[in-house]
């Protein structure tokens, strides 16, 4: 990691001064503060985020999400408390979930019988297509 600026002061004339923590400590030479940097952790793409908290309002469950987008499922709980989601209730609806290539979705949307009974979305996932189906618990 490059460091351009001190934090403090904004000036670009810093060098390094010793090593604490196991973290590169920095010294501004214009106004004598000393730093170090927090090290960034692994950035999840804001697009899998979105995924998986659009899978997760969907009733799919924490490891479901997991196995489909290839996120951990610690990862998942800990977004959907980040950004306060809450699930809604679907007491008489179950989602079931299936994943396609393009042409195995064509195939599967041709057949009328399985498009009719239950709500349906599809939505993208990289190089596939995922399809949502609510169907009704039989009483």
């Amino acid at each position: 990691m490059e460091i351009v600026a001190c934090p403090k002061c904004q000036n670009t004339g810093i060098v390094k001064s010793g090593i604490i923590k196991e973290r590169q400590r920095y010294l501004c030479k214009s106004c004598t503060y000393y730093f170090t940097v927090n090290k960034l952790g692994k950035k999840i793409d804001d697009y899998y985020v979105t995924k998986a908290l659009q899978l997760y309002l969907e009733g799919l469950s924490y490891r479901e999400i997991e196995r489909i987008i290839g996120v951990s499922h610690v990862s998942i709980s800990n977004w959907v408390k980040e950004f306060k989601i809450k699930k809604p209730p679907h007491p008489n609806y179950h989602p079931t979930y299936k994943i396609f290539k393009h042409n195995e979705l064509i195939e599967y949307l041709k057949d009328k019988e399985l498009l009719s009974g239950a709500g349906m979305i599809i939505t993208e996932l990289g190089d596939k297509f995922m399809l949502i189906k609510w169907e009704r618990f039989k009483d």
